[in-house]
């Protein structure tokens, strides 16, 4: 006998149509990947380097819970080169993950039977971690005129007597779209007003095209911060991220965090402090170039096959495309595209509920060489 939250968690669509893809490769067929949200470079060589000194430095204990001092001091002199934020290293706790400070947040905020607002579409394990925690994930439909993402309209309407906090993602997956300041201004006082938290996920802000976004943290001590080494950094196989929480909270977030996972991987942690370092930023600033150049090509392609694209993402590494005049049912296209044209794109419905037939995401996560292949290979899947 299984706990009843199990009938509501998921697995993503997408990985049954990664692993059909990887048969298809082991049969000899050629695909073109652009299903998954990991970026195609390695680990930064110094931020390499750097774990390697630290295994064979006998660095291989737990650290404190919340994370190496000297880890969560770069990450506020990083608030403060960025942002011109001082935030206090005590507020700072380093996590298994963006994922485990998500666990950590709603573990703190959310009781049972409490509603947690989120837009539709939107990452699923938002949901799925929500669930866990005996709590109902409201997703909020949100339009292109609304640029994907929640607004104070949404929190005004939906926020109801038993709602604890919204969660926001700028930029987000899968759209790609970053909270104009003055929008995130006015949803913060919303949910401000009606006595909730406001999460914010900005694991993609540094992966931004034109001027970077500062950061929620900026509203005022009480937003909550998610962020990664996963993206930006491309440190995905670590597992490292980190949450900026109130004072008043770090206490509580400190004894939760021993109790869920003791601490965030050891050598993680000391390799992420050579991300910091003027070598390893140069790498992964050449790569956030690549990634806007590959987005500069993709969007213009795509458009000119017939997919609809009415918002330029200005982060991450995704598209989020209205696919309505190709197809009548986004998942039953990505299967045939995949089968028939050996390209692996992401069905809507991995992404929500709302308008999910009409919608594919293309990640921009491989080479040009490859996206131009790939738009080829539709290109002519559209024609037959």
């Amino acid at each position: 006998m299984t706990a009843r939250r199990i009938e509501f968690i998921t697995p993503f669509h997408v990985m049954a149509l990664l692993a059909r893809a990887r048969e298809l490769e082991a049969q000899g067929r050629s695909i073109v990947h652009m299903e998954i949200g990991e970026p195609d470079f390695s680990t930064p060589q110094p931020i390499i380097d750097a774990g390697i000194r630290a295994l064979q430095e006998g660095r291989t204990h737990y650290t404190p819970a919340v994370g190496l001092r000297q880890l969560r001091e770069a990450i506020a002199r990083d608030y403060r080169k960025h942002d011109g934020l001082d935030i206090d290293p005590r507020r700072i706790l380093v996590t298994p993950g963006a994922s485990g400070a998500l666990q950590l947040l709603l573990a703190l905020l959310v009781d049972p039977g409490s509603d947690v607002l989120m837009a539709d579409p939107g990452y699923p394990c938002n949901s799925n971690f929500v669930r866990l925690f005996d709590a109902r994930p409201v997703r909020v439909p949100v339009s292109a005129d609304q640029h994907y993402q929640l607004d104070a309209a949404s929190i005004e309407k939906h926020w109801a007597d038993n709602t604890c906090c919204a969660m926001i993602a700028s930029p987000s997956n899968p759209t790609g779209t970053v909270i104009a300041p003055d929008r995130l201004e006015a949803l913060y006082h919303a949910v401000r007003q009606r006595g909730g938290s406001l999460i914010v996920d900005e694991i993609y802000q540094g992966l931004t095209y034109g001027e970077r976004p500062r950061s929620a943290l900026a509203l005022g001590d009480d937003v909550f911060v998610i962020n990664s080494f996963s993206k930006y950094q491309g440190m995905t196989g670590w597992r490292l991220g980190w949450l900026v929480a109130p004072e008043a909270h770090i206490d509580a977030l400190d004894a939760l965090a021993q109790n869920l996972f003791l601490a965030a991987p050891t050598l993680a942690q000391y390799a992420a402090l050579a991300a910091y370092e003027d070598d390893a930023q140069a790498i992964i600033e050449s790569r956030r170039q690549a990634f806007q150049q590959r987005r500069d090509y993709l969007l213009p392609a795509l458009t000119a096959l017939g997919f609809d694209i009415p918002v330029q993402p200005e982060g991450a590494f995704y598209l989020y495309a209205n696919c309505e005049r190709l197809t009548d049912d986004s998942f039953v296209f990505t299967h045939d595209v995949l089968e028939q044209a050996g390209v692996a794109i992401t069905p809507g419905i991995d992404f929500g509920d709302w308008q999910v037939k009409q919608h594919v995401r293309f990640a921009y996560t491989t080479g040009m060489d490859n996206l131009k292949l790939g738009v080829e290979r539709i290109a002519g899947h559209l024609k037959k």
